[in-house]
């Protein structure tokens, strides 16, 4: 007789396993642990065979005749129902091993060892947020241009068409790893060249005028808030290095006596190591702070606890408090503000894009190259505080052209 939904509910276990049938080889296996479990009994090839076709409640009984009528269906095309299934589990891992998002989280793994932690934390977040949701479980052979595009135009209508960029250099670096690794064909970004309007630059307010640097050095001088913050602020437009490995620096990064900063590749923003030629300005500035914090790792440490550096706020509120907003000075600013007048005086350009530690393409060389055009570096590194030191005294300067 066949079985009933209230049959299949209220059945009880007991000392030894149950077979309720309903019929053409369909049972319900109730065991003593008081599991309920829908198989299904056929012939295939003269051999006797079981099909697992699910567990109650997760499978109800309308459920479970739908699955073996389905099952019973493939026998009768010559089809065994369990290696089918075996088959197609086969081709679902398959797929989720070539996957976007499969492919995508191993070139992460592979490249984010030699990331900044925060810029390895906001690709990640940008393709869990933006392209997961819609192309991570599409094979990634099968992914073309419009479908990328579609994704891309989701993050431009928000108004993030800097970002939308951004994901697009992300995609075309995990398609063309999906290429390396043999589970893509070709990198379909290429097609969208021009589809995005362009992506206005993000420049950091700064200031280049001289006078205005002077007046800015002058106030950062008078700086009453504390040592840490006052050294940190006098620091950052001698070495123009981005704020977030200004306010990490370990003291044991620095050697005074030779006048160097040395900052492994975990820090920085592409994961390249950076050498930091020290001007004596730098070095008095260290040596004043090395007392308060040298016996820490930190060289500008938080107040609150010596174990994390101060707050990625820090400086800019500094800022604030001296009177610029945040239109006119931002502590990135000061890269600018380097890059700006060390060009306009004629210092070698490759030495500076090198001091700014704006990396190679090619990766290897620039593992190498991190020590490229130092006796340069020193050079300009050097003029470059002098001529800070002229502008906040308020002398008659003289550019100081490199070859001058």
């Amino acid at each position: 007789m066949p079985l009933t939904a209230t049959a299949v509910r209220n059945v009880q276990a007991s000392d030894k396993a149950r077979k309720l049938t309903d019929g053409h080889g369909l049972y319900l296996l109730v065991t003593p642990a008081g599991g309920k479990l829908w198989r299904f009994d056929y012939r295939f090839d003269g051999k006797r065979k079981t099909l697992a076709i699910g567990r109650v409640p997760e499978v109800g009984l309308r459920e479970a005749r739908e699955l073996h009528a389905a099952a019973r269906s493939a026998l009768a095309r010559g089809i065994d129902p369990g290696e089918a299934r075996k088959q197609a589990r086969a081709r679902r891992a398959t797929i989720a091993e070539e996957s976007f998002e499969a492919v995508a989280r191993e070139w992460f793994a592979k490249n984010a060892p030699r990331w900044a932690k925060s810029h390895a934390g906001r690709i990640m977040r940008r393709l869990e947020r933006d392209v997961f949701p819609w192309l991570g479980d599409r094979p990634i052979a099968e992914i073309g241009a419009p479908e990328i595009l579609t994704v891309l135009r989701r993050v431009e209508a928000r108004g993030a068409l800097e970002t939308a960029h951004r994901e697009l250099q992300s995609c075309s670096q995990v398609f063309r790893y999906g290429v390396a690794i043999g589970k893509a064909q070709r990198d379909p970004t290429g097609d969208l060249r021009g589809a995005l309007p362009p992506a206005c630059s993000k420049h950091y307010p700064t200031i280049t005028e001289p006078k205005g640097i002077g007046a800015l050095l002058r106030a950062i001088e008078g700086y009453e808030g504390s040592l840490v913050t006052r050294c940190a602020l006098r620091m950052a437009p001698l070495v123009f290095v981005r704020p977030g490995e200004l306010r990490g620096a370990e003291w044991a990064e620095i050697d005074l006596d030779a006048a160097e900063w040395r900052i492994p590749g975990e820090r920085m923003k592409m994961g390249a190591r950076h050498l930091v030629p020290l001007s004596r300005q730098a070095v008095a500035i260290l040596r004043e702070l090395q007392p308060l914090t040298g016996a820490g790792k930190l060289v500008f440490p938080s107040e609150r606890t010596r174990e994390r550096p101060f707050s990625e706020n820090t400086l800019n509120a500094a800022l604030r408090r001296l009177g610029f907003t945040k239109d006119e000075m931002t502590a990135h600013g000061f890269r600018s503000m380097a890059s700006t007048i060390l060009n306009e005086q004629g210092w070698n350009r490759d030495a500076i894009e090198r001091q700014l530690a704006h990396v190679e393409r090619n990766t290897v060389r620039a593992a190498y190259n991190y020590a490229e055009h130092l006796e340069e570096r020193r050079r300009m590194m050097q003029a470059w505080a002098n001529y800070l030191d002229s502008l906040r005294d308020g002398a008659e300067v003289v550019p100081i052209h490199r070859r001058a």
